[in-house]
């Protein structure tokens, strides 16, 4: 009994230790946790597919009541947002290069006529592909708007009435997809950091050797060095949690214990490998090089940008030595499936198996790193 209090009692002192060694600066504690908050809010209002407030501007050169129809319908939907009237094809090169147009309509002289005649009219769009997301789904709904005008215009029934429903995200914004994800994606950032320079840190200013001489054993140091990253990694993750709930106002339907449990398997092997680096590490700037290289790919292969299955079978392969790419699927899986543990149980085993390589890895490179 008395050596386990022992052991405790070395394990606290060096989390102690390493929780002041974190946050006596305030500067850290704006580092550690005011980027989790601003990153969550661009994310959440500038990294959005969706379609809103599109700029486009119109040639008209029929003039005619279909196309003032068509357009009046088109500013109608509060989607589009028209910057510039054309009176010549000139001036179409113009707007886009300065990019006051995502987009340019063009109908063309004979319009009406055609339409009258009952003949199909041509409607030419411009895009801007610089943005191509963008308005590559600004065309798609153009098309749309065509669609319902053709048919109110003509009368006629399609011969297939296609429904759409989504599941998870009803109204298709592309935030419900997105922001579930930063409550690991970004945490891990600065997880990954911060661990990574844990013992760069110390190595550097040349405590590390004294804590070797120490008797604390490599089990207490791994310890007393993950555990004060694992929690600032969940208190940003809450962070973000908090955000997505309250402010956007995404209503999650899982399980909160569920998730954290996920997120705290997840932050311990986010951890194990920053401190893998740091172990590795001669001083912080090496550190700092090897985390911002492997930052990269861990997002890359993550599923976060774009979906995993869609990847080469190779970087597929690769993906699974990623606890990233898992916690991705475990959060938006409870988040907005509302799934239980069954459904998610699979997320933990990769996630937990890079945990038990890295840590006891880390473990050894402290004592065994050869200089």
């Amino acid at each position: 009994m008395n050596s386990l209090t022992t052991w405790l009692h070395h394990i606290s002192f060096l989390i102690r230790k390493e929780v002041l060694a974190i946050l006596k600066e305030p500067a850290n504690r704006v580092i550690l946790f005011a980027p989790a908050f601003m990153q969550a809010l661009l994310f959440g209002y500038a990294a959005t597919y969706d379609v809103n407030h599109v700029s486009y501007a119109v040639l008209d050169q029929s003039r005619g009541q279909a196309s003032t129809e068509l357009l009046t319908h088109l500013d109608g939907t509060g989607v589009f947002n028209r910057t510039a009237t054309l009176t010549a094809a000139s001036q179409i090169q113009d707007v886009v290069l300065a990019g006051d147009a995502l987009l340019v309509l063009t109908f063309p002289a004979d319009f009406e006529d055609k339409l009258n005649n009952g003949d199909t009219s041509p409607l030419q769009v411009i895009l801007d592909g610089r943005n191509s997301s963008t308005a590559g789904a600004a065309a798609s709904y153009i098309s749309a708007v065509v669609t319902d005008f053709n048919q109110r215009r003509s009368g006629s029934k399609p011969a297939i009435s296609v429904e759409t429903r989504a599941w998870y995200n009803p109204n298709l914004e592309s935030r419900w997809g997105l922001m579930p994800t930063l409550i690991a994606a970004l945490s891990m950032m600065q997880t990954l950091m911060l661990s990574a320079l844990s013992v760069a840190r110390e190595r550097e200013q040349g405590t590390f050797d004294q804590l070797l001489v120490t008797p604390f054993t490599p089990m207490q140091l791994l310890i007393g060095k993950a555990l004060p990253s694992v929690m600032v990694g969940l208190v940003q993750s809450t962070i973000i949690l908090l955000i997505i709930l309250f402010w956007f106002q995404i209503p999650m339907n899982g399980s909160v214990t569920l998730l954290y449990f996920g997120l705290l398997s997840f932050n311990i092997a986010a951890v194990g490998i920053g401190l893998s680096i740091s172990a590795v590490s001669i001083n912080m700037q090496q550190a700092m090089l090897y985390t911002f290289l492997l930052m990269m790919p861990l997002m890359l292969l993550s599923g976060l940008l774009t979906p995993v299955q869609t990847m080469p079978a190779i970087l597929d392969t690769l993906t699974y030595a990623n606890p990233l790419r898992f916690a991705i699927d475990l959060v938006r899986r409870v988040y907005l499936e509302g799934a239980g543990f069954t459904g998610v149980a699979f997320n933990f085993i990769p996630m937990l198996v890079m945990a038990a390589i890295t840590l006891p890895l880390a473990a050894w490179l402290f004592r065994n790193r050869l200089y």
